[in-house]
This record gives structure tokens, sequence and C-alpha cells, in this order.
């Protein structure tokens, strides 16, 4: 795992390799070089294990997830800040299963990095709606029901959004 800064400075160094290669007139290792510069940077905003995690979880695969979680040494220097918002988000989905009180710490700093899709957000608020229905707060819960809501722009999350309010008439 590379500093974020370690892989711009590692693509500078690889496109100008790629020029020195078509100065002396290797244009095919120019190009490839090129390529590997392009996916370099790629990775800069699209963290690698953040993707991998991603996938897991698409899977049901927690630990499989948590795995590649855990080659992120330190999220703060490793990671932009929407990409520690993913790292949070992904740490509070597998905790939810388990730890609601760390699920919730994990979600509520993956809401204040902020994410970059609003329907990740709006996951994100309805589960820590569903957490606070859990822990007895149903004044918090209401307000996080709603923002998600608004979020949910394309109505992917229309039926666990009325389940909650379902839920939430019990109590």
């Amino acid at each position: 795992m590379f500093n974020k800064n370690i892989k711009l400075v590692l693509a500078g160094l690889i496109t100008a390799w790629a020029v020195y290669q078509f100065t002396l007139g290797n244009i095919g290792n120019g190009i490839a070089l090129i390529l590997l510069a392009i996916i370099i940077i790629v990775f800069y905003y699209k963290n690698e294990f953040i993707l991998l995690a991603f996938l897991r979880v698409r899977k049901q695969d927690f630990e499989g997830a948590k795995k590649w979680l855990s080659y992120i040494k330190k999220p703060e220097s490793a990671l932009l800040k929407k990409q520690q918002g993913y790292y949070n988000y992904l740490h509070g989905i597998m905790l939810s299963q388990t730890n609601i009180t760390q699920a919730e710490k994990h979600l509520r700093k993956a809401v204040t990095l902020g994410l970059n899709m609003d329907h990740d957000m709006a996951m994100t608020k309805l589960q820590l709606a569903g957490i606070a229905m859990a822990k007895r707060r149903k004044r918090e819960a209401t307000i996080l029901l709603k923002e998600a809501q608004k979020l949910d722009k394309h109505d992917m999350l229309k039926e666990h959004i009325q389940m909650i309010k379902q839920q939430m008439k019990k109590i």
C-alpha cells in the first residue's frame, strides 16, 4: 500500500521515463509507460483495496472484505477524504451485523467525510436510522430517514425506508 503522494510521484517519474523513451524513438515503450502512469493515477482516485472490498461485500463475503480493508494500514495518509469516507462506510456495514455501537461510529464518520454517490449516502443514513431506532432514539431515526428519502432519487431504497417506517410505528 503506497501513500497517496507516492503514487503521484511514481506516476510523474513514469511519465518522464515515457517522454525519454519517445525521444529515443521507442514509441511502443513510451505508450506502454503512459498507460502504466494512467493506471497509477486511476488508483490514486479509486483505491484498489476499497474496490476489492466492495466486490467482496457485494458477494456477502464480509471476511474477505475485512481482509482487503486490513491492507490499508493508515487510512488518513493513504486515502483521499472521500476514500476515507468509503473506508468507514464499509467498516460500518460490516460491523452492523455484530457491533452496532462501533458500526454507528464508523457510519457517522463516513457521513462527516462524505461519499461520492447520493445513494451511498442514503444507504448510510438508512443504516444510521436503523441503529437509532434499535437504540430507542425515534426522533433521530425520523430525521435520518427523511434525509435518506431525499437522497434516494432513484427509489432504490424505497422498500427499506417503508419497512423502517412501519417498524417505527410499532415503537
